[in-house]
């Protein structure tokens, strides 16, 4: 006996032992499966003209309820004996920790197909799994089988045609699960109707049905008829008036093995010099590993109803990879898959999903702001990461999509709504890096700003400011940062006169400082606090943490962006400044040193050396 791998028994052990509620979506699994057999077996058909036609295909479902056996079967490419040890013998090869971390937090096993663990959801109610399969073009066939965690076993075996038979033994009944519902006839019509309706091959069952007896009045016989349990009718071709919001959520939580309904659906079809039908899904939820790279994005590809590619990254531009979904089109099925990724007619449906995307993104935005927001708290990231990268060659498109925290309101607010509610004579577009409103409000820089009623946009992720200087102006209006040296556009006539006795302080402070900071002068920001950092130059402080937090070895260089220390006239610490400036000149140094590791530790960056400033602050506290 092959033993499984120890996450993967340990995986293997949560589905046996389970206690949750959705076991019924193993046959929804197994069935996903089955189709997709098919699917690539013609595909290869029609790519290679092997000559199968689509009528050719099914699914077939078999119930024993004296042996306790349910049997699903189809048609499809089948498996190799390799293929059966690589994709039954090792769980969830791509994301088995994950998801037992997640199904321990969440305790909801309708996740499963997340995680590629599909298959594995059959142990839910079965103590048996037996697998025989057989690889299109093969003369042997294998039969897998398993009883849990103990382990499998691959053996020779036979089976008339190509494709895949999975014989589900199910459990005895229990106090809790009877599991006899999954030999029923209404339980199987119930279920493939909820999770497998638009599945385009027959999935077909020996039902019994009353019929009358000829000749005899008001008699009837039971009969066994084979019965095909789904409509076969691609959702996506229907009318989008004939069908409801609960299909869509139940074909995109069973398609697309979320849990969550979608927030957004987009149903489009577009004639023209390419003709297609897309069906998309705005998700509710970032994807456990979505910034990962292991996420693979991308939609389904179909021609003429035939899929020929699981996930193309040519539908969409890769900033809207959130989306979910599938394109039926008229794109040529005789090329290689190569070929097809880089044909012109992608290109032009990818425009035009990309424009329908916007829109309705647009469109929530202004029409439904709490969706939206729900939206951009899971997917807002992606977007900002769309404008930085290629230095900026996507800003137009999704400019007016992204939201920043406001200090005025506390909430998300949009460039055009920020623009729309600035002051008559606010010069800039003002913001700020923190975590918060209120600790943006705290910085010293923010003092006058926020006094004179302007508005500072929170910076809170790493790409905010790396994304902004890409779009550089919004509405004719330039970014400045509150942390930046120079003009603010604070209109103060109370600004203190620069003296000839400040402009020797300065330039001690700045001596005594050596190369620590480009310039000392006298602030025109500070309110209250006595000093702050600014930064001179188009790298900001906040760009020279994140630069240098970046990992050792790749190579970056150490960033040092030019600071100026600016000193707050109106403080009563200056005039002790000026005070020390004339009489004991080693004592200015010693403050000088610990004004600026204030500046430093306010703005978010380490202290140069702790153990000195501690021993100088130790030093003045004795004098």
């Amino acid at each position: 006996m092959r033993k499984f791998k120890t996450e993967s028994q340990r995986v293997l052990d949560i589905m046996i032992n389970s206690i949750y509620t959705h076991k019924e979506i193993f046959l929804r699994e197994i069935i996903s499966n089955a189709s997709d057999a098919i699917d690539k077996l013609y595909y290869k058909s029609l790519k290679e003209n092997l000559g199968l036609a689509k009528e050719d295909f099914e699914i077939k479902i078999t119930i024993d309820p004296s042996k306790r056996t349910l049997v699903i079967s189809d048609n499809g490419i089948g498996m190799t004996t390799d293929e059966l040890e690589n994709n039954l013998g090792v769980i969830a090869k791509s994301g088995s920790l994950e998801f037992k971390k997640t199904i321990e937090k969440t305790d909801d096993l309708n996740i499963i197909g997340q995680f590629g663990v599909g298959f594995y959801s059959s142990f839910m109610v079965s103590d048996k799994v037996e697998v025989i399969s057989k690889a299109y073009g093969q003369e042997d066939a294998n039969l897998w089988t398993s009883k849990g965690t103990e382990g499998y076993d691959i053996l020779k075996s036979e089976r008339d045609t190509h494709g895949t038979t999975i014989t589900l033994y199910l459990k005895e009944a229990t106090e809790n699960d009877t599991y006899d519902e999954f030999l029923t006839e209404y339980k199987m019509r119930e279920l493939i109707k909820k999770y497998s309706d638009y599945i385009r091959y027959p999935i077909k069952m020996d039902v019994s049905e009353e019929v009358p007896i000829e000749g005899e009045k008001d008699k009837f016989e039971t009969k066994i008829v084979t019965e095909t349990l789904n409509s076969m009718v691609p959702i996506w071709k229907k009318r989008k008036a004939d069908i409801t919001a609960e299909e869509y959520n139940s074909f995109y939580k069973s398609s697309f093995f979320d849990y969550e309904d979608p927030i957004r659906v987009i149903h489009t079809s577009v004639e023209g010099a390419t003709n297609f039908t897309a069906l998309l899904f705005i998700p509710s939820k970032t994807p456990y590993n979505y910034y990962s790279k292991n996420y693979e994005k991308g939609l389904k590809l179909y021609a003429n109803d035939v899929m020929i590619m699981e996930k193309s990254q040519d539908l969409l531009p890769d900033f809207f990879g959130f989306v979910k979904g599938l394109v039926d089109s008229d794109v040529t099925l005789n090329l290689s898959r190569e070929t097809v990724q880089k044909d012109s007619q992608l290109k032009k449906i990818c425009s035009s999903l990309e424009k329908k995307v916007k829109s309705e993104l647009l469109d929530m935005l202004e029409n439904d702001r709490e969706k939206y927001e729900k939206f951009y708290k899971a997917f807002g990231l992606q977007l900002k990461y769309g404008i930085y990268e290629g230095w900026g060659v996507n800003k137009d498109t999704l400019v007016n999509l992204i939201m920043f925290v406001s200090t005025t309101t506390g909430k998300h607010v949009s460039l055009k709504e920020y623009v729309a509610n600035m002051k008559e004579d606010q010069k800039f577009i003002y913001y700020a890096s923190g975590s918060s409103a209120d600790n943006v409000k705290s910085l010293p820089q923010a003092e006058k700003l926020l006094d004179l009623g302007y508005d500072i946009l929170v910076f809170s992720d790493d790409v905010d400011e790396f994304s902004i200087k890409m779009i550089e102006t919004f509405e004719g209006k330039e970014f400045k940062s509150i942390s930046a040296s120079g003009d603010l556009g604070i209109k103060d006539e109370e600004t203190p006169t620069v003296t000839d006795d400040d402009k020797l302080l300065t330039d001690f402070i700045k001596k005594a400082l050596d190369t620590k900071v480009s310039n000392v002068k006298i602030s025109t920001r500070l309110k209250n606090h006595p000093v702050c950092l600014t930064e001179e130059g188009p790298v900001s402080i906040e760009m020279e943490k994140i630069l240098n937090a970046m990992p050792a070895g790749s190579g970056n260089e150490q960033c040092n962006v030019s600071k100026s220390l600016e000193i707050n006239a109106s403080h009563p610490i200056f005039d002790k400044l000026k005070y020390l400036l004339k009489t004991d000149e080693e004592t200015l140094t010693s403050y000088a040193n610990v004004l600026y590791e204030q500046a430093r530790l306010i703005a978010g960056l380490s202290v140069d050396s702790p153990a000195s400033l501690a021993a100088t602050v130790l030093t003045l506290l004795a004098k």
